[in-house]
């Protein structure tokens, strides 16, 4: 894992405020994002957990604020720079977003043939490695979403998000629906991919095992703000009630056991 305080931000987002109608979602809100680690985001319903991703990846502008990414101010760049940086996002979507009408293999061969301007049969080809990277099976590429597991829809979702070989993963919710084994694995498949391919991942989870098995640092929104972000064992001592709920509760206790006892092994 990536110690707390040594890596440097590649993503900064200063002052953001979001708001739909009269209803203020963040105001104010302050968060780095460190190059090489996997930063865990978490919150109660409504702080706009979502809402932030979306506005990092470009797809909710923002009322106000900054978003620094790679030095550059993403929202003040002409549209054709912008799209340049976008290009090295990857996002998966907590429903997988999929096209149902469309095979596993086109659905991640899409962004290499409308972004990267590849001929079908190249950007196939690439598709396939993506796919197993992602670790499904051959086979999977020529189904359709609505023959595959939830598993598996998050899989090809994944495999989707790696297609342009993105310098920033962003996932939400990626465990949402998995079974606690589905979702271990998925966990270690982040780990993995993110130490072989060098990647940052932002990640939006409700997720407990999830934080305590691959997070190095966790972002708590509480009151339209981050209200911590740090490592696990520093968030954890914060008082606060949320806090206190979230991670000393049953379930928090159990998932830190469990983390205790993979580390034991």
């Amino acid at each position: 894992m990536v110690e707390a305080g040594t890596q440097t931000p590649i993503v900064q987002v200063r002052g953001l405020v979001n708001r739909f109608g009269s209803h203020v979602v963040h105001d104010g809100l302050d968060l780095d994002i460190r190059k090489g680690e996997i930063l865990g985001v978490v919150g109660g319903s409504g702080t706009g957990k979502s809402v932030l991703l979306r506005s990092i990846v470009g797809l909710q502008p923002p009322a106000a604020g900054s978003i620094f990414i790679f030095g550059q101010d993403l929202l003040a760049l002409p549209p054709e720079r912008r799209t340049h940086i976008e290009r090295r996002f990857g996002v998966m979507f907590q429903s997988g977003a999929l096209f149902s009408s469309l095979t596993v293999i086109e659905n991640v061969a899409v962004p290499l043939m409308e972004q990267a301007g590849l001929a079908r049969p190249q950007a196939e080809a690439l598709a396939r490695s993506k796919i197993g990277l992602a670790g499904l099976p051959a086979e999977a590429g020529s189904q359709y979403p609505s023959s595959l597991s939830g598993g598996m829809v998050k899989r090809a979702a994944l495999a989707r998000a790696l297609a342009l070989d993105p310098d920033i993963l962003f996932l939400d919710e990626p465990t949402a629906g998995l079974d606690p084994i589905g979702a271990g694995a998925f966990d270690r498949l982040i780990m993995t991919l993110r130490d072989a391919l060098g990647l940052t991942v932002f990640l939006v989870t409700h997720d407990l095992d999830t934080l305590y098995a691959s997070c190095d640092r966790v972002a708590v929104l509480s009151r339209k703000k981050v209200l911590a972000a740090d490592t696990l064992e520093r968030v954890e001592a914060i008082d606060d009630p949320w806090i206190r709920e979230y991670f000393h509760g049953p379930r928090g206790r159990a998932a830190y056991r469990a983390a205790e006892s993979r580390s034991a092994k």
